[in-house]
């Protein structure tokens, strides 16, 4: 296995993406790494008023936006020619049209002159050139790593992405301190002859670029969709009733889940309907404390001390027995007894799992039962096959058929 040629998502051993099955040219311009669809493709737009900025893709997923200065028909996947800063770079195009102009909105990039131009389609020298280019990256990021080792710099390098030109390297690091790395860049700059431009990564940004897979079984969303890092604290967890252990809330960056950010707002609004119980309620029978929240049935397990047994009620039940409590007044039980809805619920709802238990004891006493009455066929052949008709006979009397000498 090795990495896409373009965002380093496995492929097999020749070349063929084992997701899109079309070596990166799906319609979508890309191999599952931060892929777009164009929504709008079908529909026919004037001509005239087409938006002339179209959006480039990089390795690993990198986007920027160029203008089509020359209106060149494009369309999603091509290979194109960008001016950037002291030479050209090749791409492809991920997306164009009216969407160009909302992502520009949604990442607040402003149409002005800033934005640089896209030279030409590419053509075949200018991507035999690029691959020829692209060859160079694995072997220089190996020789990094070893002039970082002998220079003791506390920085992980993480991946090297060279201009299409061959006249500048983008080194991406992660470090957890500041990291003095001058004599890092005339070292990398005399010996492979280019430009170096050192920029740092977060790790989130850093598991994003190398990919893989999570605990649900599917590629990271950083690395397939998801293109803003938003802040996720341990209060999210806590609001969804997670352990906050943090081998299971961390993801392979060593922070905690984007996940957990996804159901939150859910969780919050039905959060609304759930009393605060910060305290033990109080009833005749004692002190009941909360066991368990289901936070969607809007039910609250509460248990005596001394008791092993969970009592369902209803938020509506807990918030009327705080109000009696704060008037200094005690139920006689949890549950409600004028109401018998209420308790035929909560009967309902272990019905099932008493049902079930009642049907594995019936079985297993059937099966005791039938398992002591069945006699062992095979017991009592091994028993008539080894026996010895002279098993019986006692030890003064002979066998029959023998005389006596």
């Amino acid at each position: 296995m090795s990495g896409c040629s373009t965002c380093s998502t496995l492929t097999a051993a020749d070349g063929s993406v084992k997701g899109c099955k079309s070596n990166g040219g799906c319609d979508s311009g890309g191999c599952n790494k931060l892929n777009v669809f164009d929504w709008l493709s079908n529909m026919d737009m004037p001509v005239q008023d087409r938006f002339d900025i179209v959006e480039v893709r990089f390795k690993n997923g990198r986007k920027e936006f160029f203008r089509n200065v020359n209106s060149v028909e494009l369309y999603p996947g091509d290979a194109v020619v960008v001016d950037v800063p002291n030479g050209h770079h090749v791409g492809h195009v991920s997306l164009q049209g009216e969407l160009v102009r909302l992502q520009m909105q949604k990442k607040k990039v402003k149409n002005d002159d800033d934005i640089r131009t896209i030279y030409r389609v590419a053509s075949e020298k200018d991507l035999e050139k690029f691959e020829k280019v692209k060859n160079r990256e694995n072997p220089t990021l190996f020789r990094t790593r070893e002039i970082i080792r002998e220079l003791k710099l506390e920085m992980k390098l993480t991946d090297i992405e060279y201009q299409g030109d061959n006249t500048k390297a983008t080194f991406y690091y992660s470090a957890e301190e500041r990291v003095d790395f001058r004599e890092l860049i005339k070292r990398l700059a005399g010996e492979f002859k280019i430009r170096v431009e050192m920029r740092q990564i977060s790790l989130r940004q850093e598991a994003g670029r190398l990919g893989g897979i999570g605990s649900c079984g599917r590629e990271l969303c950083c690395s397939t969709w998801l293109s803003e890092f938003k802040n996720v604290s341990t209060g999210a967890a806590r609001y969804q009733n997670l352990s906050l252990n943090p081998s299971k809330l961390s993801g392979q960056c060593g922070r905690l889940k984007c996940c957990l950010n996804y159901e939150l707002e859910t969780y919050m609004d039905a959060l609304k309907d759930i009393p605060d119980v910060s305290k033990p309620i109080l009833t005749q029978k004692g002190e009941a404390k909360l066991q368990k929240t289901d936070i969607f049935r809007k039910l609250m397990w509460f248990g005596y001390d001394g008791e092993s047994a969970w009592i369902p009620i209803a938020a509506k039940r807990v918030k009327e027995i705080q109000e009696m409590n704060e008037k200094g007044k005690k139920p006689d039980t949890l549950m409600d007894d004028h109401v018998g809805g209420e308790k035929l619920e909560f009967q309902a709802l272990n019905s099932d799992l008493e049902s079930l238990d009642k049907k594995y004891k019936q079985k297993t006493g059937s099966g005791n039962k039938k398992r002591k009455n069945r006699p062992n066929k095979n017991r009592n052949k091994n028993k008539n096959k080894n026996k010895n008709p002279n098993q019986n006979t006692p030890k003064n009397q002979k066998p029959k058929g023998e005389g006596s000498k």
